[in-house]
């Protein structure tokens, strides 16, 4: 029987290595390059070991590593060994990225708020690239995707939201400054909305639900108009008890006024629901067997 390490080819090893590397020099400029100077502590791990860089003077990238050894004991059992891993491979990556590569590049000196902010989106950047590949950078990044393992109805961004607020809220009374707790949690909703952008927004669009009793000629404006097929689904009114059809139809964000009207033009007493979905896959959406988080 092959094992996993086996299966592993030339170009997915690649297409790691290059990933973690863009990932790593991204995140670390966020946290480096411009949450340093602005003396906040940002996310996870990397939060903690610029907290204990203020106190102690400990090199950061080291530091990340002997704090994700107990967490990777933790985590292990919930997201198994090939995730691990691949992630600690990672976890390497950007360590040595934070010790030895964006210390050379310029450190941001101006507005802290700014500084906040392009933490945010130069660390959700680089570890919205690294979940798209099926791995964590270590840290608080193995609970997160653990957590997720246990609840997956909830997004990674806001799980890393919730772990993070308590590094975010430390850094304050380490840096006995409020201002470090209200731009931590400015980067950290940042670095949340790029992820859950990133990662959920590249196949996001819109669900459509029509209640109609004129479903063939819904589905036809729509399909006319659009070149989406629909779905139909049996309902019936808990009130009238009617049996009615249900016209489902999966669209990309343009399309919604264009099938909106299509509705009202063909059956204006139609009931119209219009909801959002995070991630779409099939036929003239994402690949259903692409990268999946």
């Amino acid at each position: 029987m092959k094992t996993w390490i086996q299966d592993y080819s030339p170009k997915e090893i690649f297409m790691d290595l290059f990933t973690d590397l863009i990932g790593a020099v991204l995140f670390n400029i966020g946290i480096y390059n411009f949450a340093v100077q602005a003396q906040f502590a940002p996310v996870g791990v990397s939060g903690i070991a610029l907290i204990l860089r203020h106190l102690f003077g400990f090199p950061m990238g080291i530091t990340s590593i002997v704090l994700n050894i107990p967490i990777i004991l933790i985590s292990y059992q919930l997201l198994g060994k090939r995730f691990l891993l691949r992630s600690i491979k990672s976890m390497l990556i950007f360590a040595l990225v934070l010790d030895y590569v964006v210390p050379y590049l310029p450190i941001y000196q101006g507005n802290p708020l700014y500084a906040s902010a392009c933490t945010g989106i130069f660390s959700g950047l680089g570890l919205a690239i690294v979940y798209l590949r099926n791995c964590s950078t270590g840290g608080t990044d193995f609970l997160v995707m653990a957590i997720r393992k246990l609840i997956p109805h909830i997004t990674i961004g806001k799980i890393s939201l919730v772990v993070d607020a308590i590094v975010i809220i430390a850094g304050g009374f380490v840096f006995r400054n409020l201002d470090s707790v209200i731009l931590g949690l400015v980067s950290s909703i940042v670095t949340t909305m790029v992820i859950d952008k990133i990662i959920y927004g590249l196949g996001a669009g819109k669900l459509v639900f029509v209640v109609t009793s004129r479903e063939m000629d819904v589905a036809l404006r729509i399909e006319e108009s659009t070149k989406r097929g629909c779905t139909f689904l049996q309902g019936q009114g808990s009130f009238s008890q009617d049996q009615k059809k249900v016209v489902m139809c999966a669209c990309n964000n343009s399309q919604v006024i264009s099938i909106r009207k299509a509705i009202h033009e063909t059956d204006p007493s139609a009931f119209l629901i219009i909801t959002d979905s995070n991630e779409v896959y099939g036929e003239g959406f994402k690949s259903i067997g692409g990268q999946q988080i």
